[in-house]
């Protein structure tokens, strides 16, 4: 794994209450005991920017990319992605992870593309854990100053990316990543939600 996460470290950020995961019964057998499949399980993410997929109620198991999209349709799909799991969801698009090489790819099905985003799920989880902490306890101050707020909000966001390149170049690759697009909004003042320092600061 590229980065080192923990359920711990996750649990004193956001509690408990705002980790979720996913059962091991819920990914196929070709990928239950990757180490990607066991991170979601055991460690999690923070709920909000990310949303996992939920199992399907009956089976209990998680959809594959060929019962959410049509292979097809995405030029660039690996042959036996349809077989990969859908682990999660982040702007429009659906999250699969490749149990074979443990990368995590992004199928937009408007845009009908299909990108490699994370190496594997701890720099996923590590992604989202900046971001969201970013989002949770970012205030723009008490000085009226919302431009210079702004310029600080702008650092952080590139202090994410930047950190994340330097052991994973795939989530922040281009402008047009999932995560890219995350973070612009994230420096515009968007994503900010309910009662965190942020959104008070910006709408009161």
């Amino acid at each position: 794994m590229l980065f080192d996460v923990t359920r711990g470290e996750l649990a004193d950020t956001f509690g408990e209450h705002r980790l979720a995961t996913l059962p091991a019964t819920a990914f196929p057998p070709l990928a239950a005991d990757t180490g990607g499949a066991r991170l979601l399980r055991t460690v999690g993410v923070p709920t909000g920017t990310l949303s996992l997929r939920e199992p399907d109620e009956e089976s209990g198991r998680l959809p594959l990319v060929q019962e959410v999209v049509d292979p097809e349709d995405f030029e660039a799909a690996s042959r036996g992605a349809g077989g990969w799991p859908v682990i999660g969801w982040l702007l429009g698009a659906h999250l699969a992870l490749d149990p074979g090489s443990g990368k995590v790819y992004a199928f937009d099905p408007d845009e009908e593309t299909v990108r490699e985003l994370h190496t594997d799920v701890s720099s996923l989880v590590r992604v989202t854990v900046r971001f969201q902490r970013l989002l949770d306890e970012f205030s723009f101050g008490d000085d009226g100053d919302e431009e210079a707020g702004f310029e600080r909000l702008e650092r952080e966001v590139e202090r994410v990316r930047r950190e994340t390149d330097a052991l994973d170049p795939l989530p922040f690759r281009d402008d047009e990543t999932v995560w890219s697009v995350v973070g612009e909004e994230i420096a515009m003042g968007q994503r900010f939600e309910g009662g965190s320092p942020g959104a008070r600061s910006l709408y009161g």
